[in-house]
């Protein structure tokens, strides 16, 4: 499993679902530290975890952060009686790289920096699925978080382009899934957008469907980091 859902019934659901669907899951990968990416060990709390290098890095520098993240998020939500989140024994993988699932199938693993300091894309050639992390959003526009950097967000850009066009599906870290003509299109309005914020600042325009109030105040923290 890559990535994970945060709502507590969800995760609860998962080991069921999946295995009734002929899918039990023996591993977990996450493509980057933020805490909502992170909690597959509550649904597989003796699952392996798997994470790029710049990931593991990240978490070995900001002990307890996603687990604060995380507190604070269900405080606001009203959300009780979670499980602690624990992240014992990850193990880090080399990106870019592979992770072998058998003599003819292997995950590719790719760098994707930017959106924060660390990141990973995975690539399943076999079924033709790009999963990009926080990247190509049809909901959200492109945000530079702590540590994140325009230049690094729009040369991951550039990267996953080539997956994309190969891809028949690709799953963004939030919103639904995306087929390959649109996420080429939600890709080509991300890299507008981060050139026109470059060049404008607080000007530039938000990509088209995606101006709510919460991408406006997104937009004006990445103005801030940028003009910083």
């Amino acid at each position: 499993m890559i990535d994970s859902p945060i709502d507590p019934d969800e995760l609860d659901a998962l080991p069921d679902l999946l295995e009734q669907s002929g899918f039990p899951v023996s591993g977990l990968l996450s493509t980057h530290a933020d805490w909502d990416h992170l909690l597959g060990r509550q649904a597989f709390p003796t699952a392996s975890l798997g994470c790029g290098e710049s990931t593991g890095a990240r978490l070995a520098a900001e002990p307890g952060a996603a687990q604060r993240d995380l507190r604070s998020f269900d405080e606001e939500q009203y959300i009780e009686g979670r499980a602690p989140l624990r992240l014992g024994g990850i193990q880090t993988l080399p990106v870019p790289g592979g992770l072998s699932l058998g003599p003819e199938r292997e995950i590719e693993l790719h760098p994707a920096d930017g959106h924060t300091a660390d990141g990973t894309a995975y690539w399943l050639p076999w079924t033709g699925v790009l999963v990009c992390g926080d990247y190509l959003s049809p909901v959200e526009i492109p945000e530079i978080a702590d540590g994140g950097s325009l230049d690094a967000y729009a040369a991951t850009l550039d990267r996953l382009r080539e997956l994309v066009e190969l891809a028949e599906t690709v799953v963004p870290g939030h919103g639904s899934p995306l087929e390959r003509e649109r996420a080429l299109a939600v890709l080509e309005e991300d890299a507008a957008y981060l050139a026109a914020l470059e060049r404008a600042g607080a000007g530039a325009s938000l990509p088209p469907n995606r101006r709510t109030q919460t991408q406006q105040r997104r937009h004006a923290g990445n103005a801030a980091r940028v003009a910083g």
